[in-house]
Parts: structure tokens; sequence; C-alpha cells
């Protein structure tokens, strides 16, 4: 490079999550979905996972140890600018992603705590949602659980989108330092999520819902956005509601696609930004 020529790096995106081998949500959405917001994504990779869009059939850990070298070997390197935390299986898992947060001095972290897979297969052990209260939730700057993740982590269900304010204030008094709980699952012509931070009103996110059975990493996508929107330097609030658009979208571009013989995945590149610069 020539003297005097200002050295450019792309915006840098961490995945740390399982892999999907069937591509719709995991790793693979979530590098999908950093490519297509115009972040250079990097990866290390939490459990292999056999699956399609009918359901999980086997997971596979590589040991704790390897995923610590995985996320030093990168950042020591490399370095990034926001990190998307997955799924992390088993509580050794949980404590080696806590310790690279305080090893590396990771500030703009998201944390998605997966726990069921779409088909309804569970993706986490019990002392592990025990884990990730007490190590992560005061260590990342948002949580994006749904309803499901939400009623495990508080011992009750959250049945309709008028207890989500409450049970997002229940998961801060739990120690998280901001939660986007999303409303998915719930029945209706709309789909409504909820943000809150301590200190401020709730925000409510509305979207109509899109009649379609391709959902499949549809909260893998919602997280991974936020965290590239991060990446970019923006605000809480404004990467989440950046992040909110991007998945509807997403979703619009691939309703009518089939892909596999159950739950199809959303369509991440519908509309690719050029990669980004600093």
């Amino acid at each position: 490079m020539s003297p005097g020529v200002p050295i450019q790096q792309y915006l840098r995106v961490l995945t740390i999550a399982g892999s999907d081998s069937g591509g719709g949500a995991g790793i693979q959405a979530d590098l999908k979905t950093f490519a297509a917001l115009g972040c250079f994504g990097l990866s290390a990779i939490t459990a292999l996972t056999a699956q399609n869009t009918q359901g999980v059939a086997g997971i596979h850990a590589p040991p704790p140890e390897f995923l610590a070298t995985q996320i030093d070997t990168v950042l020591d390197d490399i370095g990034v600018h926001a990190v998307k935390i997955g799924m992390l299986h088993a509580e050794p898992i949980v404590e080696v992603v806590a310790a690279a947060i305080d090893r590396h001095r990771l500030s703009r972290v998201v944390l998605d705590p997966v726990m069921v897979s779409a088909s309804g297969a569970p993706l986490i052990e019990p002392p592990a949602v025990r884990a990730l209260v007490a190590e992560l939730f005061p260590r990342v700057q948002l949580i994006t659980p749904n309803l499901d993740e939400a009623a495990l982590l508080l011992g009750r269900p959250v049945s309709t989108a008028a207890d989500m304010p409450a049970a997002a204030q229940a998961l801060l008094a739990l120690g998280a330092r901001a939660v986007l709980l999303k409303g998915g699952h719930l029945p209706g012509e709309q789909v409504h999520d909820v943000l809150l931070q301590p200190g401020a009103e709730p925000l409510t996110l509305h979207a109509p819902r899109v009649p379609t059975r391709n959902l499949h990493g549809a909260g893998c996508t919602l997280s991974s956005a936020v965290a590239a929107f991060l990446a970019q330097d923006m605000p809480l609030v404004s990467a989440v509601q950046a992040a909110h658009g991007y998945v509807l979208q997403a979703i619009h571009a691939g309703a009518r696609v089939k892909t596999g013989q159950g739950l199809g995945p959303l369509n991440h590149g519908f509309a690719p930004r050029a990669t980004l610069l600093r």
C-alpha cells in the first residue's frame, strides 16, 4: 500500500451460534444477513446441527475450549464492530462466551436466547438457561427472546400482547440491560414486538402478519440485523427499528418460495448492499 493512503476496513460482525445444515437459521442465516446489510461476517460455531425444514435430527458440539479458540483467533487478528450470540446449548459454552466478552471487552453484543427450534426441538440444557441469565444478561447490550423463551426464563406464560410490557420489565429485573420481546407466536393479523430499556417507556413495533410458512430463522435474522446496524453506529432504538423493517421485507420476499417440505427460510438477499467500509 502506498504511503499516505488511508487504510480502510470492512464493518465486521461476529456470530457465535450453532450451524443449521438446512441453511435457514443459525450461523447460515446470520452470515446471509450480515452480507445483505453490507457487513463482513465472521463466525464461531457453538454446535453442529443436522436439520432441514422439517426438524432437527441431531446436535453435535465441539469442546468448549475449541469454541474459545475460534473466538480468540478471529478477534485477535481481525476484530469486530459488533457480535450476535445465538444457540448456546450447555453451561460450559455459556461460560466460555461470557469470558470472551470480558477478555475482548466487547460492548455491542446482541443475545438471541435460542432454546427451542421452529419445529419444537429443545436446543438448550436447563443449567445453560440459568447460566444465560447469570453470566450473559448483564454483559450484553440487548436480549431478543420470543414469547416461549420469555416464558421459560420467567417461569410463567406470556399469553397476550398486553402481557408483553410487564414480561419485558421482568426480564430487565433478571439483569438484562435491554429487551426486545418478540410477539410473533401470538395469533392475530398484526405482529407486536416490544423494546424496553431501563427508565424508558416501552416501544411497540407493529407489522402486518405475512401469510406464509417460511419463517424459519426469523429470530436469528432479526438479532443479526440488529447487530449489523449497531456495527454501523446506529443507536439501539434505530438499530432495532431498521432490523424490524429488514426482516419484514425478507419475509415478504420469500413468502411464496418453496424450499423443502416444512418451514422454509426468509429471502435474506432480496436487496443486498455493497460491503461497508470504515
